[in-house]
């Protein structure tokens, strides 16, 4: 069975693409800020959290201009479905920046 890939999901592809090369080292510090977290003492856990939280929202913030950007290129019904395209492939490729990508 084929599976049936949305009109934005090349260009979709491309714009991920794009965002993990020009934001790689944000991604990583993603990932070392998460790993600090999970090997912190219970002490130092709370502030560790907070600076994995704030990466995060700096990297949900980029993808949201992105996704805005290009929506305003298409008219009101192609600029929606395009949108929720975005978002479901952020929670699927990206899942951290994918939780909070709907409400930006």
């Amino acid at each position: 069975m084929l599976r049936r890939r949305g009109r934005f999901a090349e260009l979709i592809a491309r714009q991920l693409d794009l965002f993990r090369q020009e934001h790689a080292d944000l991604l990583r510090q993603c990932q070392d800020a998460l790993a600090a977290y999970e090997r912190a003492d219970r002490d130092e856990a709370e502030e560790l959290y907070g600076d994995y939280v704030d990466l995060v929202e700096s990297g949900t913030e980029l993808l949201a201009d992105v996704r805005d950007g290009y929506a305003t290129t298409l008219d009101e019904d192609a600029a929606g479905e395009y949108e929720l395209a975005f978002n479901r492939a952020v929670a699927r490729t990206l899942p951290p920046f994918g939780l909070e990508i709907e409400n930006r």
